[in-house]
């Protein structure tokens, strides 16, 4: 069975910070993601996307337009064309963050946290693209606290058949069951109301669970009670406070 993400140390559920800590800072800055390292996550979560020069970058959409202050498709910008653009968001206090790399992330983050990296291209479904990822997460020394994650099991696949040791996650909005073949699963959370089996269902399959509801404070006490594995969060600095007041 291939492996699932283990934080040796942490204590489930384990806190996923949505974009880094979106609430207070731009999502997918630098800023935000050390925010959510203060607050206490223990897991980095962001999206990847890459540039027309194939350089790994963290950003949500397939345009730069929502985020900053240019407009365009990522995949057809080099990265000194991203770098010249603000992703304050529209947020004056951060104009100065750019769209990080995959890299500038991996060196940022402490040996405790890990990551979980959604693939938003099918570019991933290249194998010479899936063989850069997985060589860029050895050589930054995270490769062993990283999950892959998308709602498109095929990129999922594709990563996995170059790099077997990579555990996967899919995220899924109405499958009421768990689907073998991941390590990890995020069901959209009113499928955990709809089937309450669903969380021991995948944990006899080996499979971590963790509802896809980035506000999840006022039903943190229910996912404890079904054991799910980690808790998704817009504001881990608040999910945090609630986590630890609930422990």
């Amino acid at each position: 069975m291939r492996r699932a993400l283990n934080l040796v140390g942490k204590q489930k559920p384990y806190l996923m910070a949505h974009r880094g800590n979106r609430v207070m800072c731009p999502e997918n800055t630098l800023a935000s993601f050390r925010q959510a390292v203060q607050d206490g996550a223990d897991i980095l979560e962001t999206d990847l996307h890459l540039t027309s020069d194939n350089i790994l970058v963290c950003i949500h959409d397939a345009t730069v337009n929502r985020t900053t202050d240019g407009k365009g498709a990522v995949q057809e910008m080099t990265l000194k064309q991203l770098k010249s653009l603000s992703a304050s968001y529209g947020r004056s206090k951060f104009r100065e963050e750019k769209i990080p790399t995959l890299t500038e992330l991996a060196r940022i983050i402490p040996k405790n946290v890990a990551l979980a990296l959604e693939l938003k291209s099918d570019r991933f479904l290249k194998p010479e693209i899936c063989r850069k990822l997985a060589q860029e997460l050895r050589k930054q020394r995270v490769f062993t606290r990283t999950v892959m994650l998308s709602f498109s099991m095929a990129r999922l696949q594709a990563v996995q058949a170059v790099e077997p040791e990579l555990p996967i996650g899919w995220i899924t909005v109405k499958r009421l069951i768990p689907k073998k073949g991941v390590q990890l699963i995020g069901p959209l959370f009113p499928i955990l109301y709809l089937n309450p089996l669903y969380v021991a269902w995948a944990h006899r399959l080996g499979q971590l669970v963790s509802p896809l509801d980035t506000t999840p404070d006022a039903r943190l006490g229910y996912y404890r009670w079904l054991g799910c594995d980690a808790v998704l969060s817009d504001d881990p600095g608040k999910t945090r406070k609630v986590l630890d007041r609930k422990t």
